[in-house]
């Protein structure tokens, strides 16, 4: 089964709005978002999800980015061989401050402003994702299907 995914792309002054995550493996970042459930649109789902992991709504602007992850294809393969996902990444505008989490994600411990020419440094997924972001911030085409990358 096929799952889609929304996420948000809230940039500030150069900064991305992610998700800090820790596992055994250390902290990884992600942007904010989930998974659609049945019967919710794109939009309700961005909402949902924004409120559940940074407390706070967004605007949602265009479709910037595309992502498919096949995780048989990719380094965590053992536990997410059967994982087909599809990524929806939305320029977001980020309406107030960051509040408490309302519902958030197992392995989240916070939120974090990181610096997009720093992104690289960090455990960031998707990590191919990094210089389409880069491109975009700089005004350059980009292309808005990533492919099944991580």
């Amino acid at each position: 089964m096929i799952r889609n995914s929304v996420k948000a792309i809230i940039i500030v002054d150069g900064n991305i709005l992610l998700i800090k995550n820790q596992d055994d493996e250390g902290y990884f970042y992600l942007c904010p978002g989930g998974g659609q459930e049945h019967g919710e649109t794109f939009p309700k789902t961005l909402q949902r999800e924004c409120l559940e992991e940074i407390g706070s709504s967004v605007q949602i602007g265009e479709l910037l980015f595309i992502r498919e992850y096949i995780g048989k294809n990719h380094e965590h393969a053992a536990f997410d061989a059967n994982v087909h996902q599809v990524e929806y990444y939305f320029q977001c505008q980020f309406n107030g401050q960051v509040c408490q989490p309302t519902n958030p994600d197992q392995h989240q411990i916070g939120t974090q402003w990181i610096p997009i020419e720093e992104l690289h440094t960090y455990r960031f997924y998707p990590k191919a994702f990094i210089r389409p972001l880069q491109h975009f911030i700089q005004g350059q085409q980009t292309a808005i299907y990533l492919g099944d990358v991580n």
